[in-house]
């Protein structure tokens, strides 16, 4: 298994030496390599079982270290920067020759992003290079919000983990390009389109599953469980599954009639933020016991609740 750690120095050594380490973030734990060294960035897919067509997110030490991997930087996106940096946002942009195409999967625009957590900003700013960092899971299962998570399922294959507690988000970071000026959301996740829209005006959104993404994060199977899971009316469910064990993943209240093995609730109180920072350790709990399947429940369709239906009907898919 994995050495987990908070010693920066050591991981910066790794990464120096085209190594792959385990960061955190305030939304997941990411798997990140030098992101201008081809050879460390085939390590993430490899490790990941990642598909090459789907590309990365790059992370950047500041606003400031934009420039240098990208051109072409619409207003609307320094002003988004300005406002939500460090934080769950991602921004999509024309890429500059020094990203090489593997990190973008050849397309000509790459995602980058400022972390906002303090282990990982200052392992940013001790390097002299960005971070190519997918979440540290195997391709397409649920993204890992503690470093235990990580070490589970990728400890054999990596070296070290640099520990930066549970993440204070929970989903992925939302990920914004542009046509022209106007902002399109390709990703919903950790930054409400209310706070974008707060900022930037009117935006498109444009998150459907996809065959050929244009952004990371945008299959139409990913974020999932190895049970099945099926979304409804819980109780109606719950009365069509027979007798298969059953585990519920419900969003603020308790089915106490209900027949299953375990269940669990994202928010008793009904907060989306909570809810959200719960999604992904939640559905691995539930996917660790002996059950058959793991009913759920969309959440309101409102600030982060879009972004955690979405990640349910992907784990659905």
């Amino acid at each position: 298994m994995a050495e987990i750690g908070k010693d920066i120095l050591k991981a910066a050594a790794f990464l120096k030496q085209g190594k792959i380490v385990a960061i955190p973030t305030e939304t997941v734990y990411g798997l990140a390599g030098n992101a201008l060294d081809p050879d460390a960035v085939t390590k993430i897919f490899v490790v990941k079982n990642r598909p090459y067509f789907d590309p990365l997110i790059v992370h950047v030490r500041d606003a400031n270290a934009v420039n240098g991997f990208a051109e072409a930087i619409p207003e609307k996106a320094f002003e988004l920067m300005n406002r939500f940096w460090p934080g769950p946002l991602t921004v999509l942009l024309p890429r500059k020759n020094i990203i090489p195409d593997l990190v973008t999967a050849g397309l000509n625009r790459v995602g980058l992003r400022c972390p906002d957590h303090s282990l990982t900003l200052a392992l940013l700013r001790s390097l002299p290079f960005p971070l190519a960092a997918p979440s540290a899971n195997p391709f397409g299962y649920v993204s890992p919000t503690t470093p235990e998570h990580v070490n589970d399922q990728l400890g054999d294959k990596i070296e070290y983990i640099l520990d930066g507690g549970r993440c204070k988000v929970g989903i992925e970071s939302t990920i914004v390009g542009f046509d022209g000026d106007a902002p399109i959301v390709y990703r919903l996740g950790g930054l409400s389109i209310e706070d974008i829209e707060s900022v930037a005006g009117a935006v498109l959104v444009n998150a459907n599953a996809v065959s050929s993404p244009q952004a990371p994060g945008q299959l139409q199977s990913h974020y999932a469980p190895r049970k099945p899971v099926l979304i409804g009316d819980i109780p109606k469910l719950i009365e069509e599954q027979g007798s298969k064990s059953i585990g519920v993943l419900s969003f603020k209240k308790l089915n106490l009639a209900s027949p299953v093995k375990k269940e669990l609730i994202l928010s008793p109180s009904g907060n989306l933020n909570e809810a959200a920072q719960k999604l992904f350790s939640s559905l691995r709990e539930l996917d660790s016991i002996d059950i058959d399947v793991i009913l759920t429940e969309l959440v309101p369709g409102i600030g982060l609740g879009l972004a955690i239906n979405d990640r349910l009907r992907r784990a659905a898919t």
